[in-house]
């Protein structure tokens, strides 16, 4: 299990699908990271954690427990691995907002760097986000990512197109920040 000061990461595992899917389900969670903002009924949830999460070879999902009390604020995964070429994308989100703005993210995001440097020695780690998410893009920035791209304006939310975001790090780059 990955653990850092205040936070510990463990598998996914069937229990966590009614947490989970409380968070697909609320729009203020996932505005800033899903690109639809669809509804999901619970068995959608289901059969995505079970055949998608659950099942990948080429991902890696845990949750973000707060440790003092083992509480599920979040969800992270390394997604699309390439073990020949050594790149993953990453994803984050935070579900619980009582969590939010505190630094819980950053250090969730940290932890899994290390792991997906450290541990599974990949080289280098991208990641999308959307432009109008300034608050992620500071701290993707602060955490050593750079920006390598733009998808101009391929979403469009609340009546305006915006572009998304890539940025990624390379192993280099995040020890040097060490």
């Amino acid at each position: 299990m990955l653990s850092s000061k205040r936070l510990q990461f463990r598998k996914m595992v069937e229990n966590d699908i009614e947490q989970y899917h409380s968070w697909r389900n609320d729009l203020h969670v996932m505005k800033t990271t899903s690109p639809s903002l669809d509804l999901y009924s619970l068995e959608e949830t289901r059969s995505f954690v079970e055949n998608i999460i659950l099942k990948s070879t080429s991902s890696k999902s845990y949750i973000i427990e707060e440790r003092e009390g083992n509480t599920a604020i979040g969800v992270t995964s390394l997604i699309n691995i390439d073990t020949k070429n050594r790149n993953a994308e990453c994803i984050i989100d935070i579900g619980e907002k009582d969590y939010w703005g505190k630094g819980y993210g950053t250090e969730a995001l940290d932890m899994l760097l290390e792991y997906a440097f450290l541990e599974l020695n990949l080289h280098r780690v991208s990641l999308r986000v959307f432009s109008f998410n300034e608050r992620a893009i500071h701290i993707y920035q602060k955490l050593g990512f750079v920006k390598e791209g733009v998808m101009r304006e391929s979403l469009y939310r609340n009546g305006e197109w915006h572009d998304i975001i890539i940025m990624g790090i390379l192993k280099r780059e995040y020890l040097s920040k060490r």
